[in-house]
């Protein structure tokens, strides 16, 4: 389940928090918000609604790479594999990170495929 963690407001104006739906708890709080989206993210490499990922499930660009959705989506840096669909990982402009279907995400030059697709081209 991508979305398992989610970044809410913490205690303080400008503190943030990262939030475990799963376990109904916090797993890092006194975060600016950009920390604490970043901790989110990474959690969701690392964890899927049952507990850790399986690590084949799991698998980071790198360098990272431009990718378009319907419209300038940002730099993918990791996939995830969700029910038997590849999932990106993609960092937008403004520090957001998105997940996005790999059938919405189009390469840009010299961009890189889904895992799936990858391992077929060679």
């Amino acid at each position: 389940m991508v979305g398992r963690f989610n970044v809410r407001p913490g205690d303080g104006v400008t503190e943030w928090l990262v939030w475990d739906n799963a376990m109904n708890g916090h797993r890092g709080s006194g975060l600016s918000q950009a920390e604490a989206n970043e901790v989110a993210a990474d959690l969701e490499l690392q964890y899927d609604v049952h507990g850790a990922r399986d690590a084949a499930n799991v698998r980071r660009v790198s360098p990272p790479v431009p990718v378009d959705a319907f419209q300038r989506a940002g730099v993918l840096d990791a996939w995830v594999l969700e029910s038997g669909r590849w999932l990106g990982r993609v960092r937008q402009p403004d520090g957001r990170i998105a997940w996005i279907d790999q059938d919405d995400l189009r390469a840009t030059p010299r961009s890189a495929q889904a895992p799936s697709q990858q391992e077929e081209a060679s």
